[in-house]
């Protein structure tokens, strides 16, 4: 497991019924910027879109975030959030890391209400920027955890 700057580039995810978000970051600054929503219907996700976000941005990992209750045991959510890494992870070849996402949409939205976003901007910006705050989290901890630059290789 190096710990050295590499540009590797990962895709974050934030699984919901209806949407999901998606935020990008590299390994060279570890930082995010939250990209796209897409939508999730009765047959599933986008996965024709998700597959075009993938070839643009060609991620060595995929990050998931993993709704956990509280107490951090696993919510019926967290289990769907599992089954869609399977699925991602299946289809496009990418290795998946979960990262515990607890509240990160809560966040998302005071964030969005602190900066005056209208209400009717709120739901895909909400979804985007929880993908954001998901993968800043997962680069904030393992850079905090290692004490060393942060790189999509690292779970």
């Amino acid at each position: 497991m190096a710990n050295t700057i590499d540009n590797r580039t990962c895709l974050a995810l934030d699984y919901g019924q209806r949407r999901i978000g998606i935020a990008v970051g590299q390994s060279e600054t570890a930082t995010a910027q939250g990209i796209a929503t897409v939508r999730v219907g009765v047959n599933g996700p986008d996965w024709e879109y998700l597959a075009e976000l993938i070839e643009t941005w060609r991620p060595q990992h995929l990050v998931v975030g993993l709704p956990l209750h509280m107490d951090a045991t696993e919510s019926p959510m967290a289990t769907a959030a599992r089954r869609f890494g399977t699925e991602l992870e299946r289809r496009f070849q990418r290795p998946v890391i979960y990262i515990d996402e607890r509240l990160t949409s809560e966040s998302a939205d005071r964030l969005l209400v602190e900066s005056g976003a209208r209400r009717s901007r709120r739901a895909g910006n909400r979804d985007r920027l929880a993908a954001q705050l998901i993968l800043q989290d997962y680069f904030d901890r393992f850079s905090a955890r290692n004490d060393q630059t942060v790189g999509c290789d690292h779970a």
